[in-house]
């Protein structure tokens, strides 16, 4: 084991707010298209963005300089995506802001997985002046002419506008932000720079508009949700991701502790609610979950899926057996209750009142045992593995740290961690793109600066993003990271084996040495491990790295099990 760390310069303080440019209209908003989109990113809540600076939108930049909102720059900016995206999922919604094409395009990935998995982040980008467009010129950052960013990010966001008109421009931001927030996905704004300060025609007040269920659908579904929870033996309740986007939480739990419903959660929604709760079974997701609560979900009579998206990956790489027939299906999209269909019945609507329906209550239940929370003690010069540390992991875990695992092994050996509270589990675990988990734990941070994130991360998802750290120790920040080396992509090799998975070891405890600052720390035995991560917890001032080896062929538990019953089926 080995450690080091390096005096950090103190943070830069953030200076006070200056006065907008540009006036305001009668309701008090800026009357400026650049200085409204910040009022009602504001006004929405957000209090931070994240992007890197380009020419093309330097100016709206210095409106940003001058508002209350803090800028919050990154290494590259697919790294800003991941970033809004995690501090959406704590905060409610994100913002991103980065230039024409060579910026924007370089968001694309990272948008699409946040339109995947229903995180709102507003995309603001900014883009050639109009009037230098005159002539069809060949201007730097273009690509094929002039739409083309805007197209591409039509097909990964839920509203799109371009702000070049100031007689539009207003309702526009209303109309996208309104989006952002009603469908839990993307949106983009593209500004171009010569009407960042051009000023409103009109006077405009922002318009808001609210959403009612069909009553009479809503009552026909609550009719029958009930009956069928009313006569089934074994219902339960799988709450899924749109729980935690739409803040569901405290109607699924009224829900569950009137009637006595068993609860369990998918790999996507895990921490939808505390995993220490009487009610709580573990994580439902096929083969690859615990088989006590795989056989009672799957024996229910009336299966609740709550804000559940129905992914290979919530089904254990499709192991799980549901009848359709004995499901409750609600989401924002669609609601199905056996093989009917019901429209226009807003999720919010159907959790809320059927949490509040007088059905008769169930006895209370009797649930599978949990296994032990305690791991049994290993000897300190035996090799870690994956088992081991996870095992440790889970032991350490506390209310104040969120949990955030990239793809691969490090997502699915976290099916088995305690997490104690809500949305204290982050992970792209549905579009599973790799690289996420570093820079989502500077967006976690960015949100709530309590939160401590424990990173789980391959080394090859670890070398893509990495030097977001950097971005870490910009702003004082401490996460955990814990490289799980095993000298390649496990899970590839898992399913095919070639050279084309390994990739070259890095001395990952070094990063402290090229940053500046931190705690670095090699892993290679338990002893190591339990020494390694009792000095990163007490170390609150900078961020922590440990560089687990592990054997190329070692997988988690999790993933055994599914390996196990893969094999029974095949």
């Amino acid at each position: 084991m080995s450690a080091k760390k390096v005096a950090r310069k103190p943070t830069r303080k953030k200076k006070p707010a200056k006065r907008r440019r540009g006036g305001t209209s009668s309701n008090g908003a800026p009357d400026t298209i650049g200085g409204y989109l910040i009022q009602r990113l504001q006004d929405y809540g957000v209090t931070d963005v994240f992007g890197i600076p380009g020419d093309f939108v330097l100016h709206f930049y210095g409106m940003l300089e001058e508002s209350p909102v803090r800028v919050i720059g990154t290494t590259r900016e697919d790294c800003a995506g991941y970033a809004a995206d995690a501090y959406a999922r704590i905060h409610g919604l994100g913002a991103v802001c980065v230039t024409y094409c060579v910026g924007g395009l370089s968001l694309c990935n990272s948008i699409a997985g946040a339109f995947a998995e229903k995180s709102p982040v507003v995309v603001i980008s900014g883009a050639p002046g109009i009037d230098e467009r005159e002539s069809d010129p060949l201007l730097h950052h273009r690509v094929r002419d002039f739409n083309t960013q805007r197209e591409v990010f039509e097909k990964i966001t839920v509203a799109s506008a371009s702000l070049d008109d100031p007689l539009t421009a207003f309702r526009e931001i209303d109309r996208c932000l309104e989006a952002a927030v009603r469908f839990k996905r993307p949106v983009y704004l593209e500004i171009p720079r010569d009407r960042v300060d051009a000023i409103s025609l009109y006077e405009h007040t922002p318009l808001k508009s609210k959403l009612q269920s069909n009553k009479d659908a809503l009552d026909a579904a609550l009719k029958e949700a009930a009956e069928r929870i009313e006569a089934a033996e074994q219902p339960v309740i799988v709450a899924g991701v749109e729980i935690h986007r739409f803040g569901l939480r405290e109607q699924v739990l009224k829900l569950a502790e009137k009637h006595n419903v068993p609860m369990c959660a998918t790999l996507l929604g895990k921490s939808v609610v505390s995993e220490k709760h009487p009610l709580y079974l573990g994580v439902y997701e096929g083969a690859m979950g615990r088989r006590p609560v795989t056989e009672y979900v799957e024996q229910s009579d009336c299966v609740i899926l709550l804000g559940t998206f129905m992914t290979d990956i919530n089904l254990g790489i499709y192991t799980a057996r549901l009848d359709p027939g004995r499901c409750i299906y609600a989401t924002s999209e669609k609601l199905r209750i056996g093989h009917h269909h019901f429209h226009d019945v807003l999720l919010d609507d159907f959790v809320t009142s059927l949490a509040k329906s007088p059905f008769k209550s169930k006895k209370k239940p009797k649930l599978p045992e949990r296994e032990e929370t305690g791991h049994a003690k290993r000897p300190g010069d035996e090799k870690v593995t994956l088992a081991s540390l996870f095992e440790h992991i889970d032991d350490i875990l506390d209310d104040e740290m969120v949990v955030i695992a990239d793809v691969g092994d490090s997502l699915f050996g976290s099916v088995d961690l305690t997490i104690h509270k809500h949305t204290e589990f982050i992970s792209p675990a549905y579009y599973t793109s790799m690289g996420f988990a570093i820079p989502a734990a500077v967006g976690v941070q960015v949100a709530d600066k309590n939160l401590r994130p424990v990173v789980l991360v391959g080394d090859g998802a670890y070398q893509m993003t990495c030097l977001e750290l950097s971005t870490a120790v910009r702003h004082g920040f401490n996460p955990i990271v814990v490289v799980l080396n095993n000298k390649g992509y496990t899970t590839e090799r898992f399913l095919q084996e070639g050279p084309f998975n390994d990739i070259l070891n890095w001395n990952y405890h070094r990063m402290p040495d090229l940053l500046g600052e931190g705690w670095g720390f090699e892993v290679e035995t338990v002893g190591d491990l339990h020494q390694s991560m009792q000095a990163a917890l007490a170390h609150q001032d900078c961020f922590s790295i440990l560089n687990v080896h592990l054997e190329p062929d070692d997988i988690s538990p999790a993933l055994e099990r599914l390996a196990s019953r893969m094999s029974k089926v095949i």
